[in-house]
């Protein structure tokens, strides 16, 4: 049974965790390096670009490369704003404030993706819905790709 004079005996136990040094720190991020958000974002916009062309070229129509590129826009602003949130100097305070600004920034992203969806049929003149779609999801899926792309870990 967990009482509050068993959990008084586990907080007093000492602890086995022991912080880094700087040095420690150093190694432990070169050893493991991280993706720029912003590398991301280009190839979204890259891969956004492609789609759309891909999609003029293939229907002929410039309105579905126009939705298609719509789609990809979907998931680029709401990506670039959401970046920069996260970037901020508000965000890097401490641990409590990141975590509350990723949640933030991430219902902000959602919020601006779902609008710019609702605003599609009024502000994309011919709209395609299949085009659209599919600009939306193959820029969806660079987060994939850049997973698999990341730099692998340095053994030591």
């Amino acid at each position: 049974m967990v009482t509050i004079a068993s959990i008084a005996e586990e907080d007093a136990k000492p602890s086995d965790f022991t912080p880094l040094t700087a040095e420690q720190a150093k190694v432990l991020r070169e050893q493991q390096p991280s993706t720029s958000p912003w590398v991301i974002i280009g190839l979204q916009v890259v891969v956004g670009c492609l789609v759309a062309l891909a999609t003029w070229g293939v229907t002929g129509k410039s309105s579905s490369g126009w939705s298609a590129a719509y789609g990809a826009l979907a998931v680029v602003i709401p990506a670039v704003l959401f970046a920069r949130g996260l970037m901020s100097q508000f965000s890097s305070i401490n641990a409590v404030t990141a975590g509350f600004g990723f949640f933030v920034w991430e219902a902000i992203k959602i919020a601006v993706s779902v609008g710019m969806l609702f605003a599609a049929p009024r502000l994309v003149i011919g709209l395609d819905w299949l085009a659209m779609l599919i600009g939306l999801i193959v820029t969806l899926k660079v987060y994939w790709v850049a997973l698999l792309m990341r730099p692998k870990r340095k053994i030591v």
